[in-house]
């Protein structure tokens, strides 16, 4: 069923993630667990080695719906599209403990949004490591649960582009749904990331956009659109640093020997990425600017990464990072997106 403020609001948020008590525990040994060090520093912890300090998810927005709510008022967004907390993607543990904790989140998100469809719609956790269970939990979610999509992170042990996720994009394409790409910090359940970005929170001031770019890269040299032409995917944070790198991105498909014949053509390599679709969610009007400039703006939707560190400042709709974009053009984007008709 179609959320119900989705037709008629004028600031849509899409990057918005939640976190729920009742999945504390449910991916077993992995966790997720929420506590306070000694000191009252609050923590989230991963398994036995990962532990994230310093962010208050308790009695915050992320947790409650009523300060959820009353963030969007004061923030002037209408409706946001919640997805999972990039923590909790559990794509490397093993695939029994990851099917059971996607099924507890969804379940779980679909009753904290279900009373507020004027405000609220969601998007799936997905069990990636098992391509054929996510894209059964994919059509329990939106055929039963009402959502919207789904959510998942851009590492996995499967890439992006591997043939065994085809399952999962055909099912997206005939749900009619589109998928939502965001990375989580490396190595909280998989493989440690560079030594070099565990220092300065790196790996998610600098890390993030690394694997946004090689995201992009993926999918399009690894022909995820052209085997799915009608598979919608939006990555987060503006796609990283694609915009910055496509003229280099695009020169590999023309230069470089593994680039496959419909690739090379002038041109073939933009085609494809004005495919994909990205959240504003950056961090400065120039870079705002030049995403639009590389994309354009008929496949961008607004995004805030709400009540998280990097979440922009205060003082109304639209943010000062996107006061240079139309949020109407951006509502009717993401209603397109999320294949909503209506008074647009």
């Amino acid at each position: 069923m179609l959320p119900q403020g989705l037709r008629d609001a004028r600031v849509i948020d899409f990057h918005a993630h939640m976190v729920l008590a009742e999945t504390m525990g449910a991916a077993g040994s992995f966790g997720p667990w929420l506590g306070k060090e000694d000191d009252g520093t609050p923590f989230s912890q991963i398994g036995t080695t990962y532990k994230l300090r310093g962010v208050r998810y308790v009695d915050s927005p992320f947790m409650r719906v009523d300060l959820r709510l009353q963030r969007m008022r004061e923030r002037g967004i209408d409706f946001q599209v919640v997805s999972p907390n990039p923590l909790t993607y559990f794509h490397f543990i093993p695939a029994r403990e990851a099917i059971g904790f996607c099924e507890a989140h969804n379940d779980a998100m679909a009753r904290a949004i279900a009373p507020h469809p004027d405000r609220l719609a969601g998007l799936a956790a997905l069990p990636l490591q098992a391509p054929q269970a996510a894209a059964e939990e994919l059509e329990r979610a939106v055929k039963e649960l009402g959502f919207m999509g789904a959510a998942f992170g851009t590492d996995a042990p499967l890439r992006l582009d591997d043939p065994a996720l085809d399952v999962l994009y055909e099912k997206a394409v005939a749900l009619d749904v589109p998928l939502y790409i965001h990375p989580g910090p490396a190595g909280i359940d998989g493989p440690k990331g560079d030594p070099a970005l565990q220092r300065f929170d790196l790996d998610i001031i600098s890390g993030f956009a690394a694997q946004e770019t090689l995201a992009v890269a993926t999918l399009i040299y690894g022909g995820v659109l052209d085997r799915h032409p009608r598979l919608d995917l939006c990555i987060s944070h503006g796609g990283g640093a694609t915009a910055l790198m496509m003229g280099r991105m695009a020169r590999g498909t023309r230069k470089r020997p593994w680039a496959p014949d419909y690739l090379r053509p002038e041109g073939a390599f933009e085609a494809r990425l004005k495919r994909l679709w990205f959240d504003t969610h950056v961090e400065h009007p120039q870079v705002m600017a030049l995403l639009s400039a590389a994309v354009g703006t008929d496949h961008l939707v607004y995004g805030t990464n709400f009540a998280g560190w990097d979440e922009p400042d205060a003082g109304g709709a639209p943010s000062r990072h996107h006061a240079e974009l139309d949020q109407a053009l951006l509502s009717r984007n993401a209603r397109r997106l999320l294949r909503v008709t209506g008074n647009d």
